[in-house]
């Protein structure tokens, strides 16, 4: 069986069957099994959300960060803490990872589902897109966050690429509407 979009509960699940691979596997075992497109006040309620994640757009390019501890290009993000919303955490860890701030508010994508290695450990990660006008100079190297690069989704980066946040950058992709002036910026609602 391959992969199907569904309806369920309200929710659009993009869905894989027991006999189809995931939508995405790293060099680590971890895999993208599910993206849920829903209320962003709804998670699923099958495994946790402990994390958010940002693909920020500046025209046709994604911001990436380079992750000291797993080595890796990945979306900024991080955990979500005690208190905190999904939203909250996502412009958090944005700011903290590589100094930009979007232009007007976050648009809600939806909920990852993972199965993480080595233990299949399942949970969620809240996916918000947005766009900047302006590439931040100001990022620095920090602890945890080496680099940050604007990516086309075609181009090779150099090092290892992580392919769970490359696919869900091109889910992201188109859940930004704009005016034909490139200039108002909106989340799409279908």
């Amino acid at each position: 069986m391959s992969r199907a979009i569904t309806r369920a509960g309200g929710h659009h699940v993009e869905v894989v069957a027991p006999d189809s691979p995931p939508l995405a596997v790293d060099d680590r075992g971890n895999a993208l099994v599910t993206f849920v497109r829903g209320a962003e006040d709804k998670p699923p309620g099958d495994a946790p959300l402990p994390v958010a994640l940002v693909a920020l757009w500046h025209g046709s390019r994604v911001l990436m960060a380079f992750n000291r501890f797993r080595q890796a290009w990945e979306l900024p993000g991080g955990r979500i803490d005690t208190g905190e919303t999904a939203r909250q955490a996502a412009v958090r860890e944005l700011l903290e990872e590589t100094s930009h701030v979007p232009h007007g508010q976050l648009c809600f994508v939806g909920f990852a589902g993972f199965t993480l290695a080595p233990d299949e450990r399942a949970e969620y990660g809240a996916l918000f897109t947005g766009q900047v006008a302006d590439v931040s100079p100001l990022f620095r190297p920090n602890d945890e966050i080496a680099a940050i690069r604007w990516w086309d989704l075609r181009e090779s980066l150099p090092g290892r690429l992580q392919p769970l946040d490359a696919h869900l950058a091109e889910l992201s992709r188109n859940a930004l509407t704009s005016t034909r002036h490139g200039t108002a910026l909106g989340c799409r609602t279908s």
